[in-house]
């Protein structure tokens, strides 16, 4: 395998305040390795070698707001009370340190159940509906005080990461967590102002998260927010069907103050809409960019065979070639793209990458999910 040229991957990106030297991001992968919620100077040691291997933006791992259950393991760090933001303060230091810039993925798991612990929260989970799913029901509906309490949750999360020196924040409205829970029709069944039968309707929860962030952080700080159209609940599941009902979806978020879409999926390369642009067409990041103005970053098996989801059950994966990641950047499909299990088990890949060092790549076992290195 050779690489193509990869000089498109390595113009600088600025974003508001934030000023990248390349278009690669690391992406947030939940790792469950902080003790009691803490993350400690073996976490910071991870993110460093990121940021020492080139990465120009790092996304942490999902890390939960202050809602009494907003994590369904017990190795999910908080991004809330004094331990875990003096973890976090580590963590954004030793990135920095090495010349790096990240923000802090905020989440809220919702009704979810881990499919790799049977540990369960002390409080019932809490959903729009009561549902982890279409027709499973799990833990509770949030009433009104709730839904205020984690919007406010958000905010001060997201003011905390301004002020230990992150350099953005993202939020978690994917894969079927809290956020994406409000979204999908499939679980939100409210017939109030956070529910509906449109998109645009059970998009409200979302934007106000947003638009809490937002006044919480000031105009020029990036706000991120994480979406998908599957779900792990469900990989066909799909919010918008049509370009139209996508921009439905999506402009209510940026009108909100999100700056940036992270637009996942699990293959890159696959169009969103091919009945419309055909086998090549725009991928998920290409069309929310081209509805809404937003700047997008793309995901989805970068450099690996198979796929985030499928790692979990044990596969392996082999390295590929970069061909259609360069192809769709040049067309300025998307403006940043992250990647996963490379960097989890090469903290060079970036700069492997920019040397094109083919042979130096590496394939991906699911073992690596064990250690934190």
């Amino acid at each position: 395998m050779t690489l193509p040229s990869p000089d498109i991957l390595f113009r600088p990106f600025q974003l508001k305040s934030l000023s990248l030297p390349n278009r690669i991001v690391m992406a947030p992968m939940t790792r469950a390795f902080a003790p009691e919620g803490v993350p400690g100077p073996a976490n910071a040691a991870y993110y460093r070698r990121r940021a020492e291997g080139g990465v120009g933006l790092i996304l942490s791992e999902g890390t939960v707001v202050d809602r009494p259950a907003s994590r369904n393991d017990p190795g999910i760090p908080f991004f809330h009370g004094e331990a875990a933001l003096a973890g976090w303060r580590g963590v954004i230091d030793a990135v920095h340190e090495a010349g790096g810039r990240m923000g802090p993925q905020l989440w809220h798991t919702g009704a979810v159940k881990s499919f790799q612990t049977d540990w369960e929260p002390k409080a019932p989970v809490e959903s729009p509906s009561g549902l982890a799913a279409p027709g499973v029901e799990r833990g509770v509906a949030m009433d009104d005080a709730a839904i205020a309490d984690t919007i406010a949750a958000f905010a001060r999360a997201a003011a905390d990461a301004k002020r230990l020196g992150f350099d953005t924040v993202e939020l978690h409205g994917a894969h079927g967590y809290l956020i994406d829970q409000f979204f999908w029709a499939g679980s939100n069944r409210r017939d109030d102002r956070y529910g509906g039968a449109t998109i645009r309707e059970r998009a409200r929860f979302a934007a106000e998260i947003i638009a809490a962030v937002r006044a919480a952080v000031g105009p020029d700080f990036p706000i991120i927010i994480r979406l998908s159209q599957w779900k792990q609940q469900d990989f066909a599941a799909r919010l918008a069907d049509t370009p139209d009902l996508m921009a439905d979806w999506l402009q209510p978020l940026v009108e909100a103050g999100a700056d940036a879409l992270h637009c996942s999926q699990r293959r890159f390369w696959e169009p969103e809409f091919p009945e419309i642009d055909g086998d090549n067409g725009l991928n998920f990041a290409g069309w929310a960019k081209k509805l809404t103005g937003a700047a997008t970053i793309s995901v989805g098996s970068v450099g690996l065979s198979g796929d985030f989801m499928a790692a979990f059950s044990g596969e392996a994966s082999t390295t590929v070639g970069l061909d259609r990641l360069i192809a769709r950047m040049e067309r300025d499909e998307f403006d940043l793209i992250a990647v996963g299990r490379a960097l989890i088990t090469d903290p060079q890949w970036v700069a492997k990458v920019r040397a094109g060092d083919a042979a130096g790549l590496r394939g991906f076992e699911a073992s690596a999910l064990a250690e934190l290195v």
